[in-house]
C-alpha cells in the first residue's frame, strides 16, 4: 500500500510552488471576475460543471479499498453458499440465490449510501458510519425477508455471514488507513488547503493540521484581503510573504483563479469580517468546476459531532449547538458500564496485579501510592496507583520502567472507577495545584470524571503542551458520547502497544 500512494505535489515551503503562484497572479479591482478578462465562460460553461479528477494517491487508495471490500464480500458470500450445501445438500439452489442477492445488495448498498466516495474514505467516523449503515441496512432487508418468507436458510445469511462480511471490510480499512496514516506522516497523500482569512485565523488553522497530518490536510496557501503578508511590502524574492510559514498566494477577490492555478483541494474560510453569506454563496459559485471543497470555519472552537445541526431559516442556514451530554440517561449508562467493566477487568487482572504487588513489597516500601487528584465538580479523592520508583529514589528502577511502559502502573485505578470517582474515559486526572491556575477553559473538564484514558493518552501522554491538553480535554467534554468512548477505548489498547508517549 505505501509504495501505490505517491505525494501530491510540492511542500508548502517550497520555492517551485511559491514562484508557480507568483506567475499566476491575481487581479485585485474589488470585483469576483476581476484579473481574468470578464471572461464568464468559465462561469457559466461546461467547464463549470465538469468536475476535475482527484489526485493520483486519492484514486489509487479508493481503488485498492473497493477492490479489496468486492474480494472479501465475495470470499465470505462464497464460503457461506459452501457451507449451507455442505449443511443441507437440498439446499443448493436457495444457497446460489441467497448468496447472489446478498452480493449485490451490499454492493448497491454502499454505492447507494457513497460508502465508496474518496472524500470519505480514510477518514474515521465517516467512513465507518457509512459502513455501518450499508451492512445493517442488507441484513435487516435479507432477514425480514426470511421470516416472510419463512425460509429457514436465509436467517444464517442475515444473522451470520453478513456481519462477518462486515467485520471483515472493517478490519482491512483500518489496516488501509493505517498504511495511509503512515504516509501522511511523511508528508505524503496530502490534501493541499488555500486558507482565506486573517493572519491569526490562517496561523491557527495551520498550526492545527500540521499537529495531527492523519486528517489529511496541509495548508499549502493563503489568501488575505491585501493579498499579502502583514509585514511583507508585496516586494523582493519573498514574494507576498508568508504568515507562519504559509505562502500569501493572492487576495480575496480572485480565489477560483487562485485555486485552479494552484490545484488546491480544500478552500477553507477562517472567521474574519467581511465574510457575509452573500459572498459565501457567491465563492461557491465560484468554485464550481475546480475540484475544490468548500469549507468553513463557524467559529466554535471544539464542538463538533451530534452537537451541531443546520436550522434553516428562510433560506440562512443557521448552526444550531444543543447542550453536552453531561447529565442524564446517558450518564447513568456510562456510570454503570464503567464500574462493571472496572469490576471485570480487576477479575480478569487479579493474577497480574497479584504479582506486581510481592514484586514491589519484595524490593522494599509499599506496593501502592495514592496521590490527591480532583475530580468531578472539583472534589478531591485519592488515586491509587503502583509505585514505580525505587524506595528513597526519584527514578524508576528497571522494574518500575516496565511497569510505566506498559501503563501496569495505572491499573490500581480501576479500584477508582470500581468506587465512582474516576471513569474508564475522560479528562487526565489533574493536580490540586493544577486547577488552581487553570485557564478560562480548563474549568469544563471538571463537569465531568477524571479517566483511565482519553484523547490526551492517544495524543501523547508526556508529549503534549498544558495548552494543548486542556484542549483536548475541553473538545471531549464538549462532544462526548458513548460511542465516542468506545473509540477511545479500542484505540487506547493500539497506544499503549505501541508505548505511544511512554513515560
Amino acid at each position: 500500500m505505501s509504495s501505490e500512494l505517491d505525494s501530491v505535489g510540492p511542500s508548502i515551503d517550497a520555492p517551485g510552488a511559491r514562484a508557480s503562484h507568483r506567475r499566476a497572479g491575481t487581479g485585485r479591482v474589488g470585483h469576483p471576475y476581476a484579473g481574468s478578462d470578464s471572461d464568464w465562460s468559465g462561469f457559466y460553461g461546461p467547464a463549470a460543471n465538469r468536475r476535475p479528477l482527484p489526485a493520483r494517491w486519492e484514486s489509487r487508495y479508493a481503488t485498492a479499498v473497493v477492490a479489496t471490500d468486492l474480494t472479501l464480500i465475495l470470499l465470505a458470500v462464497g464460503v457461506g453458499a459452501l457451507l449451507t450445501v455442505r449443511a443441507n445438500p437440498e439446499h443448493g439452489g436457495i444457497a446460489a440465490v441467497v448468496a447472489g442477492s446478498t452480493a449485490l445488495g451490499l454492493i448497491l448498498s454502499m454505492i447507494a449510501t457513497r460508502g465508496w466516495e474518496p472524500r470519505i474514505l480514510g477518514q474515521d467516523s465517516g467512513e465507518l458510519g457509512r459502513l455501518i449503515l450499508s451492512v445493517v441496512g442488507i441484513a435487516v432487508v435479507l432477514g425480514m425477508t426470511g421470516f416472510a418468507l419463512d425460509v429457514d436458510a436465509i436467517r444464517p445469511w442475515a444473522f451470520g455471514v453478513i456481519p462477518a462480511v462486515g467485520v471483515l471490510i472493517m478490519l482491512s480499512r483500518f489496516g488501509l488507513r493505517r498504511a495511509l496514516h503512515r504516509q501522511r506522516g511523511r508528508g505524503r497523500c496530502l490534501h493541499r488547503v488555500l486558507a482565506l482569512g486573517t493572519e491569526a485565523s490562517i496561523s491557527d488553522l495551520a498550526a492545527r493540521t500540521r499537529r495531527d497530518p492523519r486528517h489529511g490536510w496541509v495548508v499549502a496557501g493563503a489568501c488575505t484581503a491585501s493579498g499579502t503578508a502583514p509585514d511583507c511590502d508585496g516586494e523582493g524574492e519573498e514574494g507576498n510573504g508568508d504568515i507562519a510559514g504559509v505562502p500569501v498566494v493572492g487576495d480575496l477577490d480572485a480565489v477560483a483563479k487562485t485555486v485552479r492555478a494552484g490545484r488546491y483541494r480544500v478552500v477553507a474560510v477562517a472567521p474574519s469580517e467581511g465574510w457575509t453569506p452573500r459572498r459565501l454563496n457567491q465563492l461557491a459559485w465560484e468554485l464550481q468546476g475546480t475540484g475544490a471543497e468548500l469549507v468553513v470555519h463557524p467559529g466554535l472552537m471544539e464542538v463538533a459531532g451530534p452537537r451541531l445541526h443546520v436550522a434553516p431559516v428562510e433560506g440562512l442556514p443557521l448552526l444550531r449547538l444543543s447542550e453536552p451530554t453531561l447529565i442524564g440517561v446517558p450518564r447513568v449508562v456510562k456510570g454503570f458500564v464503567d464500574r462493571l467493566a472496572a469490576a471485570v477487568l480487576i477479575l480478569l487482572l487479579l493474577p497480574l496485579l497479584l504479582v506486581v504487588y510481592l514484586t514491589l513489597r519484595l524490593t522494599g516500601g509499599p506496593g501502592f501510592v495514592r496521590q490527591t487528584r480532583v475530580g468531578r465538580n472539583g472534589r478531591p479523592f485519592r488515586m491509587v496507583t503502583f509505585r514505580s520508583a525505587a524506595r528513597n529514589a526519584a527514578h524508576a528502577g528497571r522494574f518500575g520502567r516496565w511497569l510505566r511502559r506498559y501503563a501496569v502502573d495505572e491499573l490500581p485505578r480501576l479500584f477508582n472507577v470500581l468506587s465512582g470517582s474516576m471513569s474508564l474515559v475522560g479528562p487526565r486526572p489533574p493536580r490540586p495545584e493544577e486547577v488552581v491556575t487553570d485557564t478560562i477553559d480548563a474549568p469544563r473538564r471538571l463537569r465531568v470524571k477524571p479517566g483511565l484514558t482519553g484523547l490526551w493518552l492517544l495524543s501523547g501522554r508526556v508529549g503534549l503542551s498544558w495548552e494543548e491538553s486542556v484542549q483536548l480535554e475541553a473538545r471531549y467534554v464538549e462532544n462526548w458520547s458513548l460511542a465516542l468512548d468506545a473509540l477511545i477505548l479500542c484505540k487506547t489498547i493500539g497506544a499503549v502497544l505501541r508505548r505511544d508517549g511512554a513515560h
